[in-house]
């Protein structure tokens, strides 16, 4: 059986839509919680799929965060190895950081909620054209710069770099593809100081428009991944 390992951030930014068709595919699946897993261990080949999820810190908060810097020294040794690898979110941003790329507040402030992406050329012939037109969920305060060698594949008016492919096998999004209506109710009690932190932000807010969109991505984010595993072969 195909082995993903997942890390994980905080308990409840899981895989969400991702979980079952990866089960689907014939992979087993595994959690590596962030700030306790020895990183080192999860350096094997025997990964078949390495997942990074999103969670609330900078990327670049080593002093804060000291297991970071193992974290992202396995993301780099997988990336330079033509590895699988996926980031979501902070995910995303550890590795444009472990490719040597700047991570940084976005000086557009906070993204927050549902909208389209604006998918380049490129994004409309990977694994992300299902999301053309479809809304998907944003909710970060970092951006990035585009890695040396990645391709760009999907931008916000607020964010440009939302979306990057660096070779066959590695594909960092910078928005939520992998959220669920069900499992964001959890996000809304775990992230409430941020939201009460914006202006104009809510939960009944955040709720009702999840409602609107939350079917829509989870019908479509399960061909992204069966795209992306795939294309990596």
């Amino acid at each position: 059986m195909k082995s993903c390992v997942a890390i994980r951030h905080v308990a409840f930014e899981d895989l969400g839509s991702f979980q079952a068709p990866l089960e689907a595919a014939g992979y087993s699946i595994r959690y590596a919680e962030a700030g306790i897993e020895d990183f080192g261990a999860l350096d094997e080949p025997a990964v078949g799929l390495l997942v990074v999820l999103g969670g609330p810190i900078g990327a670049y908060e080593d002093d804060n965060y000291p297991f970071l810097a193992a974290e992202l020294r396995l993301i780099e040794t997988r990336l330079r190895a033509g590895r699988p690898t996926v980031g979501i979110c902070l995910g995303a941003q550890l590795m444009a950081r472990a490719l040597g790329a700047r991570v940084y507040p976005n000086d557009g402030g906070k993204e927050i909620g549902w909208s389209a992406l604006d998918l380049t050329h490129a994004g409309r012939a990977s694994s992300l054209a299902a999301l053309d037109g479809v809304p998907v969920l944003h909710w970060h305060g970092d951006t990035f710069d585009l890695p040396d060698g990645a391709t760009l594949l999907a931008s916000t008016a607020v964010t440009r770099n939302q979306a990057f492919s660096w070779g066959k096998a590695a594909l960092g999004l910078q928005f939520h593809v992998e959220a669920t209506g069900a499992g964001l109710e959890r996000w809304f009690i775990g992230h409430a100081c941020e939201i009460g932190g914006v202006p104009g932000l809510s939960v009944p807010q955040l709720r009702a428009d999840t409602a609107r969109h939350a079917a829509g991505l989870e019908s479509v984010a399960p061909q992204v991944l069966g795209a992306f595993l795939s294309d990596m072969m």
